[in-house]
């Protein structure tokens, strides 16, 4: 194996080796608020792509419309999300995250985890880290969700 077919084998292991370790971070904070896993996914949907129909999380996550409703009444029920009628079609509502409860109520148990973030951060020079924001968005462009499942 050449050495550049190495440093990309490292990279990608590295990648999945954060991904679990993020994921299982996640699942901690939700468990401490009273959510479960799916319910983490959903905010960080939200928090990502704004207002959401239960039509398009469903898409996203490729979870049942049972099983997204489910995760709206919960995250609804601690005040993590609100549902509001689509300006654009009244016949529809939308998912909408409540900054407020999310910074009551999540951002406390994010912090270490930021300033961890920030402290490797730091010890980069700005090329380095324009390099990894290219890298982490062509990433992100290529990671199409449910498409190889």
């Amino acid at each position: 194996m050449s050495t550049r077919e190495e440093l990309a084998a490292e990279l990608q292991e590295r990648m999945i080796h954060f991904i679990a370790d993020v994921i299982l971070f996640n699942h901690a904070v939700s468990a401490k608020v009273g959510l479960g896993g799916s319910d983490s996914q959903f905010m960080t949907l939200l928090q990502s792509h704004g207002p959401l129909t239960p039509r398009q999380l469903s898409e996203h996550t490729g979870l049942t419309s049972g099983t997204v409703t489910g995760v709206i009444d919960r995250l609804e029920s601690i005040g993590l999300i609100t549902r509001e009628p689509d300006p654009n079609d009244r016949r529809k509502v939308l998912v909408t995250p409540s900054f407020e409860a999310i910074q009551e109520k999540l951002a406390p148990l994010y912090a270490e985890q930021g300033r961890r973030m920030q402290s490797v951060l730091a010890t980069r020079s700005d090329d380095e880290l324009r390099v990894i924001s290219t890298f982490l968005a062509d990433a992100i462009d290529n990671a199409q969700p449910g498409a190889d499942a």
